[in-house]
């Protein structure tokens, strides 16, 4: 390893640990050692402290004893420390600067400065891991890049941030150079950043950076189910970074001021050995000393001196990351990176659809022969022809043949239109079926995007996605306000009798059900069963999905398992179900029923839309979706419920779900259904509120969509029970859970 490396690493570990003891006695003297100390929404405490220490971080004074372990790791690395050959004294030095990083980060909600100001949104909660998890692991988000610091120019930093965007890398910035972060140089050209965006700005100390690291932490915790506590699981916690989680360090820049430069320096080295710890490389297109034979990181350490036009692609080698780059015949950049940007109306050339136009998405099963591959036609205006700041309709149908192909997938492949186009850089897109809305930036309109691009953009892909399956695709869009009429007429009627096919289906009339193993990369020991009645419980895939998925591809993630011989057709357990998930499951799960909560309920990854929980004084169950973040009845937030539900555990009396589940027939049916519903957070309720009303209606109870109690009735159970008897909630004279 290099001495320089290595002695600027010891260095900057000695300054920061001495910065974080200093913000800690300021902490301690305004709050008191029993203030409350934690992160927003989170269920593993202090992360950094969690992994290393097994240490659970609830108040300033345990801050002590975390601050006493950093000291004790550079105990015997004095801070003129002569180059070790080896390197276990510098990873020690990271590990102790991850430590005082975390508690400067983590007082800083305590007494400010307020982490979440103007363009910097501090830690991530667990709701947005477990939310851009399913991005993780189905290859969407391939990995992600820690920026520090700043290049030469903004356009530098636009070209920069849009080819890891257009790659599908996500984009984590911190720490600045000479006081200016890359994140202040995209915000001045008006670059959105946020997680939707895959541009995710924490902060401009390189303290910031500690964010980064304990997302990475969590990620192990929360879909690889390792539990912190002890060296082992702390090893497993980095081994499980360095194998699936594909990160790696951008330094950019440097500071002009000698003096300055060498204690901001020092403190980078000190955040990239900490880094290196997970196996996550640096790479910087200064001059600074390389770190190149392998050892914690897969290739390299750290490498410098790389070209901005080339440091991407160096990046990528080094982490050893495989990169699909689309490059398809439009003049905007695309890629996953951009599928939630916004354009906002200032920045709008022109819009279709919403509340202001007739706008609709449709997708036909037509004869080969019916159809000439790659033909696109606008019915209407094109760009050129409309006028900036209107309003235009859009009807989009596309029609695909294949001998594979079957009525079936229509509504898979339709629901894929809204990704397709959202991925190109400077359109907005929103929305399925007849409540579509469009935006087209100036900035696109500008660089020659046309309607006809929207052709473009779905013939590449439909081919490319759904090749085995696919064999001819062509486009008719359109933008005349009259002749939009009729084919969107036509539309909501294929819409409702698509609806009332696959609406109809029951778990019954198959002989066949889907696995799920994708989030497996993630979540080893995890198996999802798919049943027509019971989507996956990321609410991403459902029966008919998975059966296309297999036939795009045999050896994906979804396979058909025969249900074989009815084990107990009350708990839905099959023998051979069993026998698939005791394979996939590395042996793990023994016994799967499909229709309970009780008994041997289904696994969860972590990629789970909410979770379902029992709450045994009031003889029901509560719905808790990612999106709320307040307490529940049981006592417990979503952040911590899922900490103790996801990592492929199975947890009678709790399982992840999928929207969509609820308003099932099947509804963990084996308890007896919705009717066991007692509570849901308020918007969850209105949001399946007419999916929800309309299997209570069909079952004769009606009535219960009003008697299930939300957060303004009740918070504490004791409330609950009160509200549960005024409104006479059948969950609480129907059999005993237990």
């Amino acid at each position: 390893m290099s001495k320089i490396i290595a002695t600027a690493a010891i260095r900057g570990a000695h300054a920061m640990v001495a910065k974080a003891e200093e913000f800690l006695q300021k902490a301690i003297g305004q709050k008191g050692k029993d203030a409350a100390v934690a992160y927003p929404n989170t269920a593993y405490y202090l992360p950094i402290m969690y992994l290393f220490l097994g240490q659970k971080v609830e108040k300033a004074g345990d801050l002590e004893e975390s601050l006493a372990e950093a000291k004790k790791l550079l105990g015997r690395i004095p801070k003129d420390s002569v180059w070790l050959p080896y390197l276990g004294e510098t990873l020690n030095s990271g590990v102790a600067t991850l430590i005082a990083e975390e508690i400067i980060e983590s007082l800083k909600y305590l007494i400010g400065p307020n982490p979440q100001d103007g363009i910097w949104l501090g830690f991530s909660d667990d709701s947005t891991l477990r939310m851009q998890g399913i991005k993780l692991v189905d290859g969407r988000m391939p990995g992600f890049a820690a920026i520090v610091g700043a290049t030469s120019t903004n356009e530098e930093a636009v070209t920069l941030v849009r080819g890891l965007q257009e790659r599908s890398i996500l984009v984590f910035i911190a720490g600045n150079s000479d006081g200016r972060s890359i994140a202040e140089q995209l915000n001045e050209e008006n670059i959105e950043m946020n997680w939707d965006t895959f541009i995710v700005p924490y902060g401009k100390d390189i303290t910031a950076a500690i964010h980064a690291l304990n997302f990475a932490a969590r990620s192990a915790m929360t879909f690889g189910g390792i539990t912190p506590g002890d060296l082992k699981a702390a090893r497993d916690i980095l081994l499980y970074n360095k194998e699936r989680v594909f990160a790696f360090v951008m330094a950019l820049g440097k500071d002009k001021d000698a003096d300055k430069a060498q204690l901001i320096m020092d403190e980078k080295y000190a955040t990239a050995a900490g880094a290196i710890n997970f196996g996550f490389p640096v790479i910087s297109n200064v001059k600074i000393p390389q770190i190149l034979p392998t050892g914690i990181c897969t290739y390299e350490h750290v490498i410098s001196g790389i070209k901005m036009e080339d440091i991407i692609s160096r990046a990528i080698e080094l982490r050893g990351l495989t990169i699909k780059l689309e490059k398809l015949p439009i003049p905007v950049p695309y890629g996953a990176g951009f599928e939630g940007e916004r354009v906002r109306k200032e920045d709008m050339y022109v819009q279709f659809g919403g509340k202001y136009t007739d706008g609709f998405e449709l997708l036909r099963m037509k004869q080969v022969e019916d159809i000439v591959d790659g033909n696109i036609e606008v019915i209407g205006p094109e760009i050129g022809d409309m006028k900036e700041g209107e309003a235009y309709p859009l009807g989009i149908v596309v029609e695909v043949g294949g001998r594979e192909f079957q009525e079936d997938f229509e509504s898979v492949l339709e629901r894929r239109i809204h990704e397709f186009i959202s991925c190109a850089n400077g359109i907005f897109h929103m929305g399925q079926r007849s409540i579509i809305w469009v935006r087209i930036s100036k900035d696109a309109a500008q660089k020659g995007f046309s309607i006809k691009h929207f052709g473009e953009i779905l013939v590449a892909k439909m081919h490319e996605e759904f090749s085995t399956i696919v064999d001819r695709v062509q486009v008719k869009i359109y933008t005349d306000a009259q002749k939009v009429k009729k084919p969107m007429e036509e539309a909501k009627a294929a819409y409702n009798i698509r609806d009332e096919r696959i609406g109809g289906m029951q778990d019954e009339d198959v002989d066949v059900y889907y696995s799920c193993t994708l989030c497996q990369s993630y979540a080893p020991n995890h198996v999802c069963i798919v049943t027509p009645q019971r989507l996956g419980l990321c609410g991403a895939y459902t029966w008919l999905d998975c059966k296309a998925s297999f036939q795009i591809d045999s050896h994906g993630p979804n396979e058909p398992v025969k249900k074989g011989e009815c084990i107990d057709e009350r708990l839905g357990q099959w023998k051979n179900i069993n026998d698939f998930v005791l394979l996939k499951s590395n042996g793990n799960l023994k016994v799967f029923n499909a229709y309970s909560i009780m008994e041997d309920p289904m696994t969860s990854c972590g990629c789970f839309e909410c979770i379902a929980a029992i709450v045994p004084e009031a003889n029901g169950i509560m719905i808790v979706d990612r999106d709320y973040t307040g307490m529940t009845p049981i006592g417990i937030k979503f952040s911590t419920l899922a900490g103790q539900v996801g990592g492929g555990a199975q947890t009678p009396g709790f399982t992840g779900i999928g929207k969509l589940y609820i308003s099932s027939a099947k509804f963990i049916s084996a308890e007896g259904g919705q009717p066991r519903i007692v509570w849901m957070p308020k918007q969850l309720k209105e949001e399946v509120g007419e999916r929800l009303k309309a299997i209570l209606d069909k079952k004769g109870i009606s009535d219960l969509f009003d008697k299930i109690a939300t957060e303004e009735d009740a918070v504490e159970v004791e409330q609950l029970l009160e509200y549960l008897q005024k409104v006479k909630h059948p969950a609480l004279t129907m059999d005993p859970l237990f």
